[in-house]
């Protein structure tokens, strides 16, 4: 099994929260199709004057070429999108926003959470299908049990449970929970390359230890995994097949090449700072949100370099 230590990265604007960034690395940019893996929380969300400080405030900002899937443990995020999509993703729910060839969204932890506590992952799109509409899908996985564990299965098939949600590759995301003492067997697809992301507790993965926070990479090959935990121990696990395709994923965007990444980043400059959209423009804006667009970074010095 290879560890993947996470990084801490702010994410947002002025008032950016702190995130543990799992992928991608430096030596691993894929698990499957997964790319990117932020995990933040529990983190408290102070209340001042009645009014929520800190939590997650991001404003309205671009995507392209992926699918973001919002998942949670605690408290809850509200999601507005230029496609016209507006909802609130609450612990065990998934929200799955598609960007293909461009949407923009916001995500605010809504008034009512005092403790944050959560991930947000990104699916990069095969090229084939990566200039299709945006789209938004929400599901709440009905929870599968056995003796000292839980599943939630929000993509793909695993522990006998099928999520009916949309992906554009073969993929695998469910949450583990497992009681002290517990010990499961996932069958799984040996043509899949896995990811075990603990979130907190103590977990071994056949005869090898992850700490809490770590990623677990397993290659493809087998086709069960055997986790126990000596503590209470909660878990993302994310699989696909190898994703076979290099990208070139900078800021908020996925492309195949530089300057096909820079020219996503000139059109949402002109649009931050129009305020207003095109006919037929790549992005738009959520409609009705409390706050001003992000604007770009500036591009690195350097060309980008394709990865994976």
């Amino acid at each position: 099994m290879e560890i993947l230590s996470p990084r801490e990265v702010p994410l947002g604007g002025l008032r950016a929260m702190t995130v543990r960034r799992t992928l991608p690395q430096r030596q691993r940019t894929f698990v499957g199709a997964w790319c990117f893996v932020d995990h933040y929380g529990p983190d408290a969300v102070p209340v001042l004057g009645g009014d929520p400080q800190g939590g997650m405030v991001v404003p309205p900002h671009p995507h392209t070429g992926l699918q973001t899937a919002s998942w949670l443990f605690t408290g809850e995020v509200e999601h507005r999108d230029s496609a016209g999509h507006h909802a609130v993703v609450r612990p065990g729910e998934l929200n799955l926003m598609t960007a293909g060839r461009g949407i923009s969204h916001s995500e605010y932890s809504t008034p009512d959470t005092t403790v944050l506590h959560g991930a947000q992952l990104w699916l990069a799109l095969p090229d084939a299908d990566r200039q299709t509409a945006p789209a938004f899908e929400h599901f709440v996985p009905e929870p599968v049990t056995g003796d000292g564990w839980e599943a939630r299965v929000f993509l793909g098939s695993v522990l006998g449970s099928i999520s009916p949600v949309r992906t554009y590759s073969p993929l695998l995301g469910a949450e583990l929970r497992l009681r002290a003492g517990t010990s499961l067997r996932l069958d799984v697809d040996p043509s899949y390359e896995h990811g075990l992301l603990l979130d907190s507790g103590s977990l071994t993965v056949g005869d090898e230890a992850l700490k809490a926070t770590e990623l677990g990479y397993l290659e493809p090959g087998r086709d069960a995994i055997e986790v126990t935990a000596a503590e209470d121990a909660l878990v993302l696990l994310l699989g696909g097949p190898p994703f076979g395709e290099q990208i070139v994923m900078w800021w908020n965007f996925i492309g195949r090449d530089h300057d096909e990444v820079a020219a996503y980043r000139e059109e949402w400059q002109r649009l931050v700072e129009s305020g207003t959209a095109d006919d037929g423009a790549r992005f738009g804006l959520p409609q009705d949100d409390p706050m001003a667009a992000l604007p770009a970074p500036a591009l690195p010095t350097a060309r980008m370099l394709k990865r994976g």
